[in-house]
């Protein structure tokens, strides 16, 4: 059974989801259009066991959705506003010192 998330909940789940770069490659090339795993690997230049590690994450993130197509399955963003949340978010404007990393990179793998 499906529910909807609390606020606090989707935003935790987008920051997971973000957290990595191979999952934002993953979404990146979603909100271009749906696709398949193979295919995303091979786009991607990743193994496709690497790839279903973080499409799951994706998933249960409930960021991605399957979409079965005949004997294939097809993945999707979850929801189209989505790939709007990407746009806005990769053209913001971030203040960063290009000289100073997280403070919190080493211990909790922040930046």
């Amino acid at each position: 059974m499906l529910t909807v998330a609390s606020d606090i909940e989707v935003l935790a789940r987008f920051g997971r989801a973000l957290a990595d770069p191979i999952r934002c490659r993953i979404l990146l090339a979603l909100r271009e259009a749906p696709a398949y795993p193979a295919d995303l690997a091979d786009a991607l230049r990743i193994s496709r066991t690497r790839l279903s590690n973080h499409l799951a994450c994706l998933r249960d993130c409930g960021l991605v959705v399957t979409v079965p197509d005949g004997r294939r399955t097809r993945y999707e963003l979850a929801d189209e506003r989505l790939g709007h949340a990407l746009d806005d978010l990769r053209t913001s404007v971030v203040a960063v010192e290009t000289d100073r990393t997280c403070s919190e990179a080493e211990q909790e793998g922040c930046c």
